[in-house]
C-alpha cells in the first residue's frame, strides 16, 4: 500500500516537496521516519511520481489506475504488480540492482553473494566518482530479491507479508539462499502490459524506427522479453495478438525468416487503452 499512501496526498496532480520531509508526515502516512522516506523513495522509482521545481507530480497513469474511482485504487490487480516491475527492471531510475539482475544476470542459479561483486563493477562503471560500501551493495540486493522471493518462514512480521512483486513468480529460491529465475509464460501477465511495456521500450532504444526486430523484443537490454522472463514462443504468441488488441496499430510480420513488428502513430489515449483492457 505504499504506492497508495504516496498518491494519497496529492492535492490535485501535485505533492508538496515538505509532506515527505515536515513533522507531520509521520503521522499523515501511519508509518515511521525512516518508511516515508522509503515511500518516496519507492513512488518515485515505480514512477507514480515525478519531482519537479514545485514539487511532486503524479503521473497521468498512476491517477488513473490509483485514485478512489480508478482501475485499482487499492494496488490488488497483477497488473498493477507488473507496471511496478516494468518500471523498476525496465528503467535504471533509482532502481539500478533490479535493472541490472533482470538484464545482466545470465546464470542458471544465483546466491547473493555471488551477485555483490559483478554488481559493484556494475555501478561503479556506471558513476566512477561514487563509492558504494560492500554492506550497501548487499542490503540492496538482499531488498531486491526478497521483493520477489520472500521468506517462508521466520524473521519478523514483515518477513510474511506478501511484497507487491511477490506474486509475479518472476523469481524463486530453489535452495535456501540460492536463487533462480522462472523464465516462461506468465499466465497474469495481460497483453495490455506487454504491449505497453514494448512501446515504451520502442520509444527509449529505436524512436525513429517504424519496424523493430524479434531479437530485439526477446533479448535486448530493458526489452520485455528480458524484463518479464518470457520464453521466444511466449513473445511471439504475444506479439501475433497485437493487431487485434491494438486495431493493427501494431503488427507482427513472420516471412523469408524475417521476424519483426511494425507500428503506425499511437496516441497517448490509445497507449492508456493498451492499459485499461488489462484490467477488465
Amino acid at each position: 500500500m505504499w504506492l497508495k499512501k504516496a498518491f494519497n496526498q496529492a492535492d490535485g496532480s501535485l505533492i508538496p516537496k515538505q509532506t515527505f520531509s515536515n513533522k507531520t508526515a509521520i503521522a499523515a502516512f501511519g508509518v515511521g521516519k525512516n518508511m516515508v522516506a522509503s515511500i518516496r523513495h519507492w513512488a518515485l522509482a515505480c514512477g507514480v511520481i515525478r519531482e519537479t521545481d514545485e514539487g511532486f507530480r503524479v503521473g497521468s497513469l498512476a491517477s488513473e489506475i490509483l485514485s478512489d474511482d480508478g482501475l485499482d485504487p487499492y494496488a490488488e490487480s497483477p497488473s498493477t504488480a507488473w507496471l511496478a516491475h516494468w518500471q523498476l527492471a525496465g528503467h535504471c531510475f533509482r532502481s539500478t540492482t533490479w535493472h541490472w539482475l533482470f538484464n545482466h544476470v545470465t546464470a542458471p542459479t544465483f546466491t547473493r553473494q555471488e551477485l555483490e561483486e559483478p554488481l559493484a563493477r556494475y555501478a561503479r562503471d556506471l558513476d566512477p566518482k561514487h563509492r558504494l560500501s560492500a554492506s550497501t551493495i548487499s542490503r540492496d540486493l538482499e531488498t531486491c530479491l526478497r521483493s520477489y522471493a520472500p521468506r517462508a518462514a521466520g524473521g519478523s512480521p514483515e518477513d510474511f507479508a506478501e511484497p507487491l512483486l511477490g506474486e509475479l513468480g518472476l523469481l524463486q529460491e530453489v535452495h535456501k539462499g540460492q536463487y533462480a529465475f522462472r523464465r516462461g509464460p506468465k499466465a497474469s501477465l495481460h497483453d495490455g502490459i506487454f504491449a505497453y511495456a514494448l512501446i515504451d521500450f520502442w520509444n527509449r532504444t529505436a524512436k525513429g524506427q517504424s519496424s523493430l526486430a524479434f531479437e530485439a523484443v526477446a533479448y535486448a537490454e530493458g526489452s520485455p522479453g528480458r524484463v518479464f522472463k518470457l520464453d521466444e514462443e511466449s513473445i511471439a504468441q504475444r506479439l501475433m495478438a497485437l493487431s487485434d488488441l491494438t486495431g493493427r496499430k501494431l503488427e507482427w510480420t513472420d516471412s523469408a525468416g524475417l521476424r519483426q513488428v511494425h507500428r503506425k502513430d499511437l496516441s497517448k489515449e490509445a497507449i492508456k487503452n493498451m492499459i485499461r483492457r488489462a484490467y477488465e
